[in-house]
């Protein structure tokens, strides 16, 4: 990397300056607040890199979001304060942030991006990038999203996709090898748990120094759970009991899986505590979750009877009940409206997606056989959104073919 590209210099700073002032002929102000230097000090020139981050932070957050992705390539420090957290707050706070919808697909060439709009049926924008071996990681994948940027970690690799450069670039991969886990971005890092007989250890990964490292032990070993996360928590929600028999711990056959389906446990990531663990009023299986809007809504069933909870994810503090870590209520909310009589079980699949105060739900696996059953009817590719405000579901248009298989993460940015 040259110097300029590693340095902010006085270029990169006059560019700025501009672009933070849409009318350069309205000079009134600028030239009557410059302080003209003693005709005996020393004149220095005045950069960028003399600014301190809070500023530079407080100027990028203001920018459209069509400058952000160019951006990036200034210079490695302004890339850096781009990705941070801070960053995101700022913007949020400003209600700068835009979530957009993300569907990903793989093919024996690479990867493929597509945005989606819920309630169209075509895609805005597709991208097709090289990737070796792209089809069995996303096979065995969890996804998530921090700031622009989409985390593909797979059993024994990890993509990263950069929504604003359009690039793809591969990461470390985590320690222990594991399927159908449970994956979150708490905080500006990766958390799993679950998905292996072989060890309950929790994982992080830092995307600073590009490494995974081992934070804290679950509770319980689970195979087939779903990650979510809010307010500083790990949430590691249903899936089955996996592990080894008592009398032969080494034995494959002697492996044995016991439900869990209704159960979460709370990682506190911050203080590396375990919470209080949690189970859905009424039982039944967790099929599909996520957090939205300071809440984790589940979607639960029992065989022909969906359920659809929320539990309340906002920290208490004092004492009373959230001195004890017992913080939270579950409430029952009114089940989404399936095109057509359903039974949810292991044939078909949802992806549950927090986007802003929305949730959605998107049918990935499985066909819903309705009352013409007989003579083959059925509707794939549903999708149902939520509103955390109103309590009331809405129909999206259904998913293109080419879109019903594919996997889909939420992007704030």
């Amino acid at each position: 990397m040259s110097p300029e590209r590693e340095s902010c210099n006085s270029r990169h700073f006059t560019w700025f300056i501009k672009s933070c002032f849409p009318n350069p002929n309205d000079t009134t102000k600028l030239t009557s607040s410059q302080t003209q230097p003693h005709p005996t000090s020393p004149t220095h020139a005045t950069t960028i890199s003399s600014l301190p981050d809070d500023i530079v932070l407080n100027f990028l957050s203001r920018l459209p979001s069509s400058s952000l992705s160019s951006l990036s390539f200034v210079c490695r420090r302004w890339s850096h304060l781009l990705h941070s957290p801070h960053f995101s707050d700022l913007r949020r706070n400003l209600h700068l942030l835009r979530h957009t919808l993300f569907s990903l697909t793989a093919t024996d060439f690479g990867f493929s991006f597509s945005t989606v709009t819920l309630h169209n049926s075509t895609s805005n924008s597709s991208l097709s990038l090289p990737y070796y071996d792209a089809v069995s990681i996303l096979s065995q994948a969890r996804i998530a999203s921090i700031g622009p940027r989409i985390f593909i970690v797979g059993r024994n690799a990890t993509v990263k996709y950069d929504t604003w450069t359009e690039t793809v670039s591969s990461c470390s991969g985590m320690i222990f090898p594991r399927k159908k886990f449970a994956l979150a971005a708490v905080a500006g890092k990766i958390y799993i748990a679950g998905g292996s007989s072989r060890t309950d250890a929790v994982e992080e990964y830092d995307l600073l120094t590009n490494t995974w490292s081992v934070v804290a032990h679950a509770p319980r070993r689970r195979y087939g759970c779903i990650g979510a996360s809010s307010d500083g928590v790990f949430y590691v929600i249903g899936g089955l009991r996996i592990g080894a028999s008592e009398k032969n711990e080494f034995s494959r056959a002697n492996l044995g899986a016991e439900a869990y389906a209704s159960s979460m446990d709370l990682f506190e990531v911050e203080g590396r505590t375990w919470l209080k663990s949690r189970t859905v009023p009424g039982g039944g299986c967790v099929v599909a979750g996520c957090a939205a809007a300071g809440k984790v809504y589940l979607l639960t069933s029992h065989t022909v009877e969906v359920s659809f909870w929320s539990f309340d994810a906002k920290r208490k503090c004092g004492g009373g009940r959230g001195a004890g870590g017992a913080f939270g209520e579950w409430v029952k909310l009114t089940s989404p409206r399936f095109p057509v009589q359903v039974r949810v079980d292991s044939r078909i699949r949802f992806s549950c997606l927090g986007m802003g105060d929305k949730v959605v739900l998107i049918q990935v696996g499985g066909c819903v056989l309705n009352e013409e059953r007989r003579r083959g009817s059925s509707r794939e590719g549903f999708v149902l959104v939520y509103d955390c405000g109103s309590g009331e579901w809405e129909r999206g248009i259904d998913l293109l073919e080419i879109y019903r298989r594919a996997a889909y993460v939420g992007v704030e940015c």
